[in-house]
Parts: C-alpha cells; sequence; structure tokens
C-alpha cells in the first residue's frame, strides 16, 4: 500500500460510493437504510477520528476544523478501535435478519478487517513516510473550493493554525511527522520509500506549499500569514529531515515486497488470478491493435493521410492540438454532444443537470497528473457536483513542469469525456447523489475495478458513434488499459523493466513521454496494482452483459440494464452479478417465460 494514503484510516475509502442491490419501495428502503446507517456509523467514528479531512469531505459533518494527528501509538489506537468495533458489528450480523442490512454488515467487517490487515502488512515490510505538503493542500483544499459554501471556508483558517501548531493540543504536524518516523528508523529490516518515490515529492512540495497560499488568497482567507509563515517553516525543516535521516534509508529497487503487491491488487478489487489477468490482457492488445489498423486505414483514406499504420495516423491526429483558450470550451462542447448520442441511441438515463469541467491548477496537477474526476460530497449533498478536472502540464523527471499532447486534440475529446464525464464517472456519482445511499455503501464498498469498469465499459458503449478519428482514439485508450494490466505486474514481478514499459506505452499505444512517464510513475511507485483495475472491471462487466443477453434475448433493455446498474451503486463484481441475476434478470425471465419459450 502506497505510503501517501497509508498512515490515514480509510483515506481510500473517501472517493468511494456505492447503493442498495435489491430494489425497495421508499417507506422500506428508509426504515433498513436508517439501521444499516446506524451500523456505518461505528465504523465512520473511526474514519472521522483518524482521517477528518478526508471524512468531511466526504461529506461527514462538523469536521471542517479538525486535522490529521500523528501519534506514535496511531496504528495501535486505530487497530484497538477497529477490533472493538468489530466485535459488535459481528454480534449485529448474526442477530440480523433482513438481507440489506445484512450484506452491509458484512460490507463492514470486510473493511475493518482489510483495513488491519494493511497495517500489518506494511508495517511489516516498510518505513512509515508521509508527503506532508501535498497532505496539508489536500486538507485546506478541500475546504476552499467554489463548490464549498461560504460559510464553511473560514474553517480553513483553523485547520492551517492547527497543521502549524498554533492551537492548543494540536502540535505541528511536522513535527509529528518526523517524530513518528524517526521512532521506526532503528529497524534495520524496514524498507524506505523507493528513490524516485521521494525525490518526485520533494521536487513537488513548492507547487503544494505556493498552492496553499493561492488558495488563500484566491478566495480572501484574511489573517492566515503567520500560520502560513509558521508552516512554511516546519515544512523546510521536515524536508531537511528526510534529506538529512530518510534518504540514506530510500530504496533503489521499485518492487514492493509480494505479499505486499498481492494485498494493493485485493485492494483495489482484483479477482482473479494475475497469470490469468495478464494472459488475458495480452490477448486484448493483440486485438484491440487489430481492430485498430482496420479502423486506422479508413481514416487515413477519408483524410486523404499517405500511411495507414495507426501510430502514423495517430501521430497525425496529434497535430490537431487545442491550445490555450480554446481547450475548456471544445471540451465544453463535447460535452453537449456525447449527451445528445446517449439520449439518441438510449444508452442511458441522463440527470437534470449540467456537467462540471474545468482545467487544473499547477498543484492539482502534481497531486494527480492525469484527468480525473473529482467526487462531488455524498454525504449531506446540497447540491454539489462532480468536476472533470484536465491538466495539462505535470512535474517531468527533472521538476520542471512538462505538457501533454495527449488530450487536447479534437479527436482525444470524445472517448476521455465519456469515461471522465457523461456516461462514465461523473453519471455515476450523480446517480448516487439523486437516488440516496446507504453509508455502508457509501464509503466502505468500494473498489477501483467497479468504478474504472464502469467509465472504460461506458468508453466501448459509445464508440460505434464516434466519427471514425473518435472510434481510432477510444481503441488507443482501450489499448492503455490493457497494457496497464500486463505492465503493471510485470514491473512489479521483475518480468520486464522500465525501459520495455516505457518502448511499449510510446511506440505501441502512442503516448507522449510525460504521459508515458506518469503511467511508469503510477505502476512502480504511485500506486503499484491500481492500473490493473480498469482492464479487470471492463471484463467483468463485458462478461455479465453478455449473460444478460444471452438470458434475455429479445427482452434485453440496454438503457433499463445500464439504469438498473447505476442503481446498484459502485458494488464489487460479485455483488453487482448477483444483483443483476436475482432482481434485474430474474423478475424479467419469469414475466417474459411464455414468449422467450415460443
Amino acid at each position: 500500500m502506497h505510503s501517501r494514503t497509508r498512515y490515514s484510516v480509510f483515506l481510500a475509502a473517501a472517493m468511494v460510493v456505492a447503493l442498495p442491490l435489491t430494489p425497495l419501495a421508499a417507506q422500506e428502503a428508509d426504515d433498513w437504510v436508517a439501521r444499516s446507517n446506524a451500523n456505518s456509523a461505528l465504523l465512520m467514528e473511526v474514519f472521522a477520528r483518524f482521517a477528518p479531512e478526508a471524512a468531511g469531505q466526504f461529506g461527514v459533518e462538523g469536521l471542517d476544523e479538525e486535522v490529521t494527528q500523528l501519534p506514535l501509538d496511531l496504528n495501535e489506537q486505530a487497530n484497538a478501535m477497529i477490533e472493538g468495533v468489530l466485535v459488535e458489528l459481528r454480534s449485529r450480523l448474526a442477530a440480523e435478519t433482513h438481507a440489506a442490512v445484512r450484506q452491509d454488515l458484512e460490507i463492514l467487517i470486510d473493511a475493518a478487517e482489510q483495513q488491519i490487515e494493511g497495517t500489518a502488512i506494511t508495517d511489516k515490510y516498510e518505513l512509515p513516510y508521509f508527503n506532508l505538503p501535498q497532505t496539508v493542500f489536500q486538507g485546506i483544499r478541500a475546504l476552499l473550493d467554489d463548490q464549498v459554501a461560504a460559510e464553511r471556508r473560514p474553517a480553513a483558517l483553523v485547520r492551517l493554525r492547527r497543521y502549524a501548531g498554533l492551537e492548543e493540543g494540536y502540535p505541528p504536524i511536522a513535527e509529528q511527522a518526523t517524530a513518528f518516523v524517526r521512532a521506526k528508523l532503528g529497524h534495520a529490516e524496514l524498507q524506505g520509500p523507493f528513490k524516485d518515490d521521494l525525490a518526485k515529492d520533494r521536487s513537488n512540495r513548492a507547487r503544494f506549499i505556493d498552492g496553499i497560499q493561492q488558495l488563500f488568497d484566491k478566495y480572501e482567507i484574511g489573517g492566515y500569514e503567520e500560520a502560513y509563515a509558521a508552516l512554511r517553516s516546519q515544512l523546510d525543516a521536515y524536508d531537511a529531515f528526510l534529506e538529512s535521516e530518510l534518504a540514506p534509508r530510500v530504496r533503489e529497487d521499485f518492487r514492493l515486497p509480494a505479499e505486499l503487491y498481492a494485498f494493493n491488487l485485493k485492494g483495489v478489487g482484483i479477482d482473479m488470478p494475475v497469470a490469468e489477468l495478464v494472459s488475458r490482457a495480452k490477448v486484448s492488445f493483440r486485438e484491440i491493435q487489430n481492430e485498430m489498423q482496420a479502423v486506422a486505414a479508413l481514416v487515413a483514406a477519408e483524410r486523404g493521410l499517405p500511411a495507414g499504420d495507426y501510430r502514423d495516423v495517430i501521430a497525425e491526429l496529434k497535430k490537431e492540438q487545442l491550445v490555450g483558450e480554446a481547450i475548456l470550451p471544445h471540451y465544453q462542447g463535447r460535452i453537449k454532444d456525447l449527451e445528445k448520442l446517449i439520449a439518441e441511441h438510449d444508452v442511458v438515463t441522463l440527470p437534470d443537470r449540467e456537467m462540471r469541467i474545468r482545467l487544473a491548477s499547477e498543484a492539482e496537477s502534481a497531486q494527480v497528473p492525469a484527468p480525473n474526476m473529482r467526487p462531488p460530497r455524498l454525504f449531506g449533498n446540497t447540491g454539489e457536483m462532480g468536476e472533470f478536472v484536465l491538466p495539462l502540464r505535470i512535474p517531468g523527471e527533472d521538476g520542471e513542469e512538462v505538457g501533454f499532447d495527449d488530450f487536447t486534440f479534437e479527436a482525444a475529446s470524445w472517448t476521455l469525456t465519456a469515461h471522465e464525464g457523461r456516461p462514465g464517472h461523473e453519471l455515476q456519482f450523480a446517480s448516487i447523489v439523486e437516488k440516496g445511499v446507504s453509508q455502508a455503501r457509501v464509503a466502505f464498498a468500494f473498489n477501483s475495478v467497479n468504478v474504472e469498469g464502469w467509465a472504460l465499459y461506458q468508453e466501448a458503449e459509445m464508440k460505434p458513434y464516434l466519427p471514425l478519428e473518435g472510434q481510432l482514439i477510444a481503441l488507443q485508450h482501450r489499448l492503455l488499459r490493457a497494457a496497464r494490466a500486463f505492465l503493471d505486474p510485470g514491473l512489479q514481478l521483475g518480468m520486464m523493466d522500465r525501459d520495455e514499459a516505457y518502448r511499449i506505452l510510446e511506440k505501441d499505444v502512442v503516448m507522449s513521454h510525460p504521459m508515458a512517464m506518469q503511467e511508469v510513475e503510477r505502476y512502480t511507485f504511485w500506486a503499484p496494482g491500481q492500473a490493473t483495475a480498469y482492464f479487470c472491471g471492463y471484463t467483468r462487466l463485458m462478461e455479465l452483459r453478455t449473460d444478460a443477453e444471452r438470458l434475455l434475448g429479445d427482452a434485453f433493455d440496454r438503457k433499463a440494464y445500464h439504469d438498473f446498474i447505476l442503481a446498484q451503486g459502485l458494488l464489487p463484481p460479485e455483488l453487482l452479478r448477483k444483483a443483476v441475476m436475482e432482481d434485474f434478470i430474474g423478475p424479467r425471465v419469469e414475466r417474459d417465460e411464455p414468449a422467450m419459450k415460443g
């Protein structure tokens, strides 16, 4: 598990959502959801205590001024609380008879057990390490945002003062982190962070520290200067500590211990053996390349291009770059284009609200160096919406900014918007906000397989309706997801080196070097294992769709099917399959059985 999230209990759950499996009448749903939420409150208390910034951003009330604390016995405290909660949850499960409440209890128990397991594995192998500038930036950014109510924003100043140790009972977070790491340095068997990981974080520190000041200035929160100056000095001292005491312990090999990598794969939801995942991905990679060749020839003929190889055609398409102020309006227009296609072809029901998109700031680009969906507030939502955030420049190997050309040409905007926007991630979150949730399935049922699988699946759903050049880039993006599923394990398991990964990404997938760089960083130290989730989730959804059509035949209704999938939220594949078979296919087979037999 990567050090950026390791010591924030349930931090990975902070961007997570899911919904009830079984359609219920409104009153019955309210009754069981209320009972389920009372169970979730036990685990939510742990979440709020040890990751208040993330819990608050997620929608838990009363945490705007709270900040993460790092006592030396942090893990012991957290585990003790979780163990106590587990005893109560298991007792409630034994007594519960309602199917949906029981399933939520099982979700909570699994999340708690996985948290304890993850802490034990990381403590076994890794020195603790905190990327504090990014942590503080995230905490402030959670409150200083256009969609955060103006009356909540002044709490960012209290939070800043607490980070800096200027409030009673809140030691400076930099001093806490230093003491926490230093307490483990005597354990020679523990590995430090990968050298490139530490170097990247240190090269980005100024972006995050400057980004904090920029947020206070933008939102006109006065009186921050004293706390900001103190925090900046403390972060300088923390950086000096990293240089003098942690840097000598960095490891040269990016590969995680096998047990730790296996846990990462489990944590993102991979539900097939690694060998099977890699084998499927390699076959898919070759098949997608063949399809790209066929489409590229059509694009070349349509445009009068001299070459028909997909690599050459994509290189020509990339020359049609959008520049500066033209980028955002183009993507806003592309949202409308896709919404029209979705409605015309009855793909899925669209929400009655506009979709938001914006360009990333410098600090946000350093934090997430790829296009992404920033989810809305999922508890107590008062109109906040998800945002498609597009970075244009990211920190390069030498710390200087470098630009992408992978997302700012017209042909790429089709499938990227379908993935991050509608009918992909944004539609998932919009559906969750509008239809309501049980908290167990909001905070603790998520995995990346389901989230990213849905978005990639919807790219495929939209592909037939796109112009030829849009179809080619949709295939290119699918090729990348197949590549991830064998490059990430290949690197982590020692079956290939980074040079080979760069060659495949730049030559065969036709990614720019900056894009290939952030991909390789993802596989090696940013989030090892996570990139495999796209292909795995897509595969599981395609398997399920095939079974649904096979069983229903002419009675299959694609729009109703997709609406049903969204109504289940972001459940893991096994639970989603159970819902589809029992609650979507079952009633329809029974209703249409005479006609289907005829």
